[in-house]
Formats: C-alpha cells, structure tokens, sequence
C-alpha cells in the first residue's frame, strides 16, 4: 500500500468542489486528513502538478476473449492505468459475445491493475432479435447493457430490454447508428472520402437512432447513454430530451471532440472510426454540449486493433482507434486549451459524470478513502504509440505534441504507474 505526502500539490475535487494547492498524505494506501503526522511518508515535491480522483472510462474494448492479439484484459488494464484511469467498463462485443454468466466470471476473475465494471449484452448473441437475461445478468455483476458496435434497430425489442433494465435500475447504452440508414457507410462527406471514393454515412443514421432511443426513454423512464455521439444534431436532441427531464446522457470521445473529417489525411485506416468524424461544425457542437452540461462525460471507446488489419487503407481497416494513453492530453488540448473549460469542470467530465450515469457513489480526494488517484503532469509531450502499453497501435494522435498526461496513478491504495 501507498505511503506518500505530495507536497504543494493542486487538489481538484468536483465531489467536494475543492480545487486548491495543499500538501496530500497518504499512508497506508489511505487518503489522511489535513494535519495529520506525514512522518515516515516518502516526499515528493508536486509543485506545478494536479491530484484529481482517478478516472474512469465507460467505454473500452479489451478484445479478450477472441482478439488477444489485439488486446487482453491485463494489456488494457495497463493500458488504463498509464492514462489515469482507475475505473474501466469493458464492452461485451467479444468472441463469444457477452450474454452469459460465464462471460462476466472470465471478466472479473483477473487480479488486475484497476476496477473493471463490466457491461454485457442488451440481447442474446449481439443479434439484436430477443432480450438476453438481463436479471440473471445484472445479479452476476453486470453494471450496464449494450449491443455496442451494433444498433438495437428493432424497437419493440429495444423498448423490453429498457423496461426490464429500468426495473433493475441499470443503464442502456446505445451505438446509435440505424442500418438501414448507414448501408455501409464508413466515412462522413469529406474531401478524403470524395478523393477516395469512400463510401458515405448520412448524419442521418445517428441522428433516426438518438431520436427513437429518446422516444423509448420517455416511454420506459429507464437511463440511456447515446454512446460516441458524433452529430450536431444529435447533440440537440439530447439537449432537449435532458431539458424534459428525461434520463438522458452522452458521451464524448476524444476523437471526436479533437478531430473532424476534413483532417483525415488520405487513404489511412488508422482514422476509420465508428461512428466516423464529424464535420469542424459537429465537432464544435459536441464541445459546447460539453461545456454546458448536455454532455456530462467523457469515454476513449478505446478500440484496439493489430497493426497488419489497418495497413491496407480505410475501407479495408476495421473501425475504430486506441485513446486510454492518450485521453488526458487530447481532451485538456481540446476542452481546457482551446475551449478555457475549468479544471474543475474538465475533471469532472472523467469522475462524477461517468458515476453519475451508473448512480454510483462521486468518487473523491475526501480523507479516509482507499486512494484513487490520479497525479497529472501539465508538461509537453510526444505521442509515441510504441511506447504504450496497449497491444495496438491505431492511433490518430502518433506524433502530436499534447499538453498533459498521467504522472501516477492509484487505484484502492496501491500504485499502479
């Protein structure tokens, strides 16, 4: 267990509303109150650097089981814990897909690095067809149901499965993206997609999804999470179903907040995401979404991939980009730099808000809790992925400078990096 006093640190707390400079002492992987006796602690001098709870992401892909090769549990719990993250939610669109019991036990049999809090599949198999065994499936551990990387197009299914989950008082989340409205769609009207002949995908698709999965929510009362929203019309949707009252949330990711469409710069797999860039108007919406509060938190829908699957160009490469490495820079470039979000604020967006859609106690700083923590360096750095910890490489990011990144990280006292 951790024994440390960060000297002069800058503390941030959305829980407590604390953003100030003291001294944190931790002894015994306990977080101790001011005034408390420091002797014995190792001293580090943390003058210039920030202590915020550790952060949680709802959205990764860990691949394990069916794609080791792309990522394992371990690899992207490592992964995690060298971007900040102390909370992760894996996502069930594994091989076999996440509907059982069994499923849940192999997630969270692993002594891992931080704490997994895993979803599993809103229908059986990811076939979008009947409802899984949400009860038995919630009882066994699971936190949230989703199909990610799949719609639920058929309403009447979708409208059992928010019932049921309302009853048991559990989120759904939702890739919003209608199939027949997609047909195949990989990239957003853009000059790469007309250079390339690149087959488009109509805001549309997103934007039927939001607006059906907002009509089930006001029939069921149950919360639901657009997932990666990527539209600015979407965002308004979301907007005014918040404004009802309804339990509505979405999430940012990273990609979406930094990037647009017109950046993809040719014929690269790596900048094949789903869902794809938005347009420079999109991407400004979703931030002032963020800014405002329509958009309570972030999530890196960290989705890894082996190098060989996204070498032969973007219609070829499989969708998706790596982001727990490097979440923190891009979203402080993006939020904190260019939008002056409060840091207060842009905490928040990685700790309360993720909580907040699971209904789970804020985590906080507040002496006498198991340290979760994470200590950010605001220095100036590379993005280098062959130095991550994933086992992937698709990153959007290689090469960039970006403003900040994790320093340390613990996770229930202990140190993870």
């Amino acid at each position: 267990m951790t024994n440390l006093l960060l000297k002069n640190v800058r503390c941030i707390d959305p829980a407590r509303g604390v953003d100030c400079v003291t001294d944190l002492a931790i002894r015994d992987g306990i977080i101790m109150p001011d005034g408390s006796d420091t002797s014995g602690l190792a001293v580090k001098d943390a003058a210039g650097l920030i202590a915020a709870p550790g952060f949680w992401d709802l959205h990764v892909h860990f691949r394990d089981p069916g794609n080791p090769a792309a990522e394992t549990r371990r690899s992207g719990a490592r992964a995690a814990a060298a971007g900040g993250f102390t909370h992760v939610m894996p996502m069930p669109n594994t091989t076999p897909p996440g509907d059982s019991i069994e499923w849940l036990r192999e997630q969270l049999a692993d002594d891992l690095p931080v704490t997994l809090l895993p979803s599993a599949c809103v229908t059986s198999g990811r076939a979008g067809q009947t409802v899984a065994d949400l009860e038995t499936l919630a009882a066994h551990g699971a936190c949230a149901f989703t199909d990610d990387g799949s719609m639920v197009a058929d309403d009447a299914v979708m409208l059992d499965a928010m019932r049921r989950a309302k009853t048991l008082g559990k989120p759904v989340l939702d890739h919003a993206v209608v199939p027949s409205i997609a047909k195949g769609g990989v990239i957003r009207d853009c000059p790469a997609a007309r250079a390339f002949n690149l087959p488009i995908l109509s805001p549309e698709a997103e934007t039927e999804a939001i607006a059906r999965d907002i009509r089930l929510c006001r029939a069921t009362g149950c919360t639901l999470v657009i997932q990666h929203i990527s539209t600015g019309e979407g965002v308004e949707l979301v907007r005014a179903a918040r404004g009802e009252g309804l339990p509505v949330f979405a999430e940012a990711s990273p990609h979406h907040l930094a990037l647009a469409a017109e950046d993809i710069p040719g014929d690269d797999g790596d900048w094949r995401m789903a869902p794809p860039l938005g347009t420079r108007a999109d991407l400004q919406a979703i931030r002032a979404a963020v800014l405002d509060g329509t958009v309570c938190h972030f999530a890196t829908d960290h989705a890894p991939h082996p190098p060989a699957t996204k070498a032969n160009g973007f219609l070829a490469a499989p969708s998706g980009v790596i982001g727990l490495e490097t979440a923190i820079g891009v979203t402080w470039q993006a939020m904190v730099i260019e939008e002056r979000m409060p840091l207060l604020d842009w905490v928040s967006r990685w700790t309360t808000g993720p909580a907040a859609v699971l209904g789970m106690p804020p985590p906080t700083l507040a002496s006498g809790v198991l340290a979760d923590l994470v200590l950010i360096d605001p220095t100036p750095w590379t993005v280098d992925p062959s130095l991550f910890r994933s086992l992937s490489r698709n990153c959007p990011f290689a090469g960039r400078t970006l403003p900040a990144r994790a320093a340390l990280t613990l996770c229930k006292g202990r140190r993870l990096h």
